[in-house]
């Protein structure tokens, strides 16, 4: 652990910042004093960051952040952990766009559905946002490598951001995560270990790489800091639809849309999560809980968790009402999600219930009509687990969870260029003719290809 004077200096660049908790035991500690999780607990012990509300709501409000120009993460930087901006590195993420999908929507009767596409971050997911934030505080700590546990998409994010920072990443991915994403991680210098296992064996293997090399461990679902980076995407879709709301067209957070000065944000009904880990549920639920206390929005949206049902533990805990979660094995298309024990699984389900949320769990079938869907009919190209929102959504209107007057939110947390052979599943091939024109003319007639 760190000397006293770091310890004081590191203090002294948080104001806001008052210690960590403990989701399972409330244990509080100053900042410091554990890095990682509850030692009372061992690796199940997460934390959660603590801020100091009062002295945010006097220092910070929505209507100066219509004046910042900054549209990455970093506008939000008093509710992040982080000495100063200077240490996010220089591959910008978040300020992501939002928008209302109005075919898809009135094709499923949702008026107002929208999309927040995270898949158009710097390395193609939200992951970025945890990434940015691990790789500031560990450049703070003096850390030179980093190491993480991916099925690929946090993986690609932490190569992403240690390259820009100048530093070392040591993934651990299970053999048969996409090669698209591993070929990510190599172009951006990674140094990559392929497990000969699945998730969590990677992950197994990461942690004790952290205990015994000392290596700064990136996994949110194990270090505290990072579901910080997370709630920034509650954040932006608050401010984002409260601004659609005003001028009635998309908003990417661009220095081009702050000419509005929003005194107050407004907050969906909804918004729709894919669950693996419970990572990014977690984070969006941590953003309401922050938003909520600073007095920003007044009640929370509701959160619908949405998992595979070949990898539901998270989903199995929620319809039991309970925390306990037992182990599956995961079978998925969905690789992003697809997890056996879950890491982050106390906050996820709490997220859910604080916000009178709900779960639901979807086949992979209706994760690949969801992905042919999202992209024909809202122009959004997504990986598996960012399509099984909106099947998620489709099964929470079949079972009366949502009503259709609603606004809801899909949260789009990858681009389909991650996973190209699970697209390929769900589009189907390209036709394929000789160079001529007539067999040109003999296809058109066929599939009655008439414009107008």
């Amino acid at each position: 652990m760190w000397g006293e004077k770091s310890l004081m200096s590191i203090r002294r660049a948080l104001p806001y910042v008052v210690g960590l908790r403990c989701t399972l035991c409330g244990a509080e500690y100053r900042v410091g004093e554990v890095e990682y999780v509850c030692p009372r607990h061992g690796d199940r012990g997460n934390l959660d960051v603590i801020y100091d509300y009062d002295l945010l709501r006097r220092r910070l409000s929505p209507e100066q952040l219509s004046f910042q120009r900054d549209p990455s993460i970093g506008r939000y930087a008093p509710l992040l952990p982080i000495a100063s901006v200077a240490s996010l590195p220089l591959l910008p993420v978040g300020g992501t766009p939002f928008f209302q999908l109005t075919r898809l929507g009135r094709a499923i009767g949702m008026p107002h559905l929208y999309a927040k596409d995270d898949g158009r971050n710097p390395t193609a997911s939200l992951k970025d946002r945890a990434s940015a934030v691990g790789v500031a505080r560990a450049r703070e700590l003096g850390h030179t490598l980093i190491t993480g546990a991916s099925t690929g998409n946090a993986a690609a994010s932490l190569a992403g951001q240690t390259a820009a920072a100048g530093m070392e990443a040591v993934i651990f991915v299970p053999e048969g995560a996409p090669p698209a994403k591993i070929a990510q991680l190599l172009a951006y210098g990674a140094k990559v270990i392929a497990v000969q296992g699945n998730y969590d064996a990677a992950y197994d293997l990461c942690l004790q790489a952290t205990h015994t090399f000392g290596w700064y461990n990136r996994n949110t679902g194990y270090n505290p800091y990072l579901s910080e980076g997370k709630k920034t995407v509650a954040y932006e879709i608050c401010e984002q639809y409260t601004a659609l709301q005003q001028s009635g067209r998309a908003v990417s957070l661009s220095p081009a849309d702050n000419d509005r000065i929003l005194r107050r944000w407004q907050a969906p009904d909804w918004i729709v999560v894919p669950v693996g880990d419970g990572c990014i549920i977690g984070g969006v639920g941590k953003g309401w809980r922050d938003l909520i206390a600073l007095g920003w929005i007044e009640t929370s949206p509701h959160i619908l968790g949405v998992q595979a049902q070949g990898s539901s533990a998270i989903y199995n805990a929620w319809r039991s009402g309970g925390e306990a979660i037992e182990r599956v094995h995961a079978q998925t298309i969905a690789d992003s999600i697809a997890v056996d024990q879950p890491r982050d699984p106390v906050k996820a389900l709490r997220a859910v219930r604080e916000s009178n949320g709900a779960m639901v769990q979807v086949s992979d079938e209706a994760i690949l009509t969801a992905l042919r869907r999202l992209g024909q009919e809202g122009a959004i190209f997504a990986e598996p687990a960012a399509a099984a929102t909106l099947a998620g959504l489709q099964v929470a209107l079949q079972e009366g969870v949502i009503q259709s007057h609603e606004s809801v939110v899909l949260l789009i947390t990858g681009n389909g260029l991650k996973d190209i052979a699970a697209a390929r599943k769900a589009v189907g091939q390209p036709y394929s003719l000789p160079p001529t024109v007539e067999a040109l003319r003999e296809l058109v007639q066929r599939e009655g290809w008439v414009e107008g």
